[in-house]
């Protein structure tokens, strides 16, 4: 019984022993089941945190983005409106010109209405042209604001008005001239008949309505330049046209070598040219003479480098037209902002000039094509030419169908023709060298004629011609007292009363300081040396 008792204790101790194992096993195992079961949790936790502040991130970009957005629409509304309220104010200064124009219809219309041209029908098409631009405003006045779209057709139409004036007035011209050449055919012929009855004929010399200034106030004058104007004018073009057919091997070569003689050429004939300013004689000579040595075939320096024209067949034609291409730009440019400037540069020119007379040829021609008031003359509309390039003719700059403003035109021509004014009275270094010079003061009284000749412009010809009497008034009076004395007696009684009645009340800036200086002048019988003038003797300075 004893050792029944003792197996069975012992059975049972190793009974509670397993269970004891099994209970520890169980502990183990749920201990480690909540541990994964917690390590999970934790993970999810981390990962719903992270999903969470990548949403989050992801919002706030979102609402950022919309921000950002609603602050770039506010600033392209912004821009819209104040570009809308500038073409607004554009059209508006449109429709001023347009009005002014249309006054200056109305005035030739009052003055040739005697004439056998249809007038009316220029004052409807003007009408029109003029509402084009009323409806535009009309339409955008309230809330809208106009269109870039809206602006073009504006200045187009605006265009068009000024082609019209000048085709009127072209018309009025033709007109003009028809209507003097039937009355001076019906004078002969009556004086024919008169000579008839009287006795035998007698032959009489009437005066060349084109010389001198004597016309009266009531006489026509011309709009188109003369023939011998015109082929002079075309002869230059032509010299220029073949100078550039000349060098057409250059410029167009792929040649890499070819090409940077092209290039250090080019630098070699501008940069001494942008360098003339108000120098003293020396320095100016300096550049004369690199100028000269470079024309001449001897080599320079340029840019660290030596350059000649001999480096290449067509290198001569080549600088010969780049030097006067930018004499003429620096007459636009340097002399239409800084007005001294005009005798340093002209004085460069003129030596330059009556040694390489092919280079003054080029310089005309350029000066020409730039500014045709220096010929001068008024480039006419032909049937079928783009109004681009008939803006471009009149010497406007015309870049993405935009023409340059009118200030600014004005502005680049005063600077050429001042460039020409102080060319003509100007030598150069080498007198001795300049007896055959080809361009001296008489071709300033040859301009002056030939623009006191033709029926004035709006603006132009009140500038250019105070710009010019400014400029070489004071040679031309020392030249010949009495005959500048008269031409300025016709420009005061006959001339600037033609400018006036062109000249609306808000436009009268140009002809009021025209009629300034000359009161000014006739008054005290004294044309003043104009500012920045150089004596002969400033080359020893």
């Amino acid at each position: 019984m004893r050792g029944f008792a003792d197996a069975a204790s012992e059975q049972l101790k190793q009974y509670d022993a397993r269970r004891a194992l099994e209970r520890r096993k169980e502990l183990q195992d749920l201990r480690k089941m909540m541990e994964n079961s917690s390590r999970e949790a934790l993970l999810r936790h981390e990962k719903l945190k992270a999903e969470h502040r990548r949403r989050a991130e992801m919002q706030n970009q979102r609402l950022w983005e919309l921000e950002q957005q609603r602050l770039q629409q506010v600033e392209q509304e912004r821009l819209r409106k104040e570009e809308g309220r500038i073409r607004l104010q554009r059209l508006y200064t449109l429709q001023e010109e347009m009005l002014h124009l249309i006054r200056q219809l109305d005035t030739l219309e009052q003055q040739h209405r005697g004439l056998k041209v249809d007038l009316p029908a220029f004052r409807t098409r003007g009408n029109r042209l003029c509402g084009i631009i009323s409806r535009i405003i009309w339409a955008n006045c309230e809330n809208s604001l106009p269109t870039a779209e809206d602006q073009a057709v504006a200045e187009r139409a605006l265009q068009e008005m000024w082609v019209l004036l000048r085709n009127m007035e072209q018309e009025i011209a033709r007109a003009c001239e028809d209507k003097r050449r039937q009355e001076a055919e019906e004078a002969r012929l009556k004086q024919q008949e008169s000579q008839g009855k009287q006795g035998p004929e007698v032959h009489t010399e009437s005066p060349d309505p084109s010389q001198g200034l004597g016309r009266k106030q009531n006489d026509e004058l011309q709009f188109n330049a003369q023939d011998s104007t015109m082929q002079w004018y075309q002869q230059l073009q032509d010299v220029a046209s073949q100078c550039v057919l000349a060098f057409e091997g250059l410029t167009s070569s792929k040649d890499s070598q070819v090409r940077k003689i092209k290039m250090d050429l080019q630098k070699a004939a501008t940069i001494p040219v942008s360098q003339i300013s108000t120098l003293s004689g020396s320095k100016l000579k300096e550049v004369f003479d690199k100028i000269h040595d470079l024309l001449s075939g001897e080599p320079v320096q340029c840019g660290g480098c030596t350059v000649s024209v001999t480096l290449h067949p067509q290198g001569l034609d080549f600088v010969q037209y780049k030097l006067a291409e930018k004499f003429v730009k620096q007459g636009a440019e340097e002399v239409a902002s800084h007005h001294e400037a005009a005798f340093p540069i002209a004085v460069v020119v003129s030596g330059i000039w009556g040694l390489f007379p092919k280079v003054g040829a080029l310089i005309l021609a350029h000066l020409h094509k730039n500014c045709p008031y220096s010929v001068p003359f008024y480039p006419a509309f032909k049937e079928g030419m783009a109004l681009e390039d008939y803006q471009r003719m009149l010497g406007y700059v015309v870049e993405d169908s935009k023409v340059e403003q009118q200030s600014r035109f004005l502005k680049r021509m005063s600077g050429m023709i001042r460039l020409y004014a102080a060319i003509i009275q100007l030598r150069g270094p080498y007198d001795s060298e300049q007896e055959a010079y080809p361009h001296v003061l008489n071709h300033g009284w040859r301009w002056l004629a030939k623009i006191l000749n033709m029926e004035p412009l709006l603006d132009v010809t009140a500038t250019l011609l105070f710009d010019f009497l400014e400029v070489c008034g004071n040679a031309l009076m020392k030249q010949n007292q009495v005959q500048f004395w008269e031409m300025m007696l016709f420009i005061k009684e006959d001339y600037l009363p033609r400018i006036e009645a062109i000249t609306s009340s808000e436009q009268m800036g140009s002809f009021t300081r025209l009629k300034r200086f000359v009161e000014e002048c006739w008054q005290c019988k004294e044309i003043p040396v104009p500012e920045g003038f150089l004596p002969p003797s400033f080359w020893h300075s």
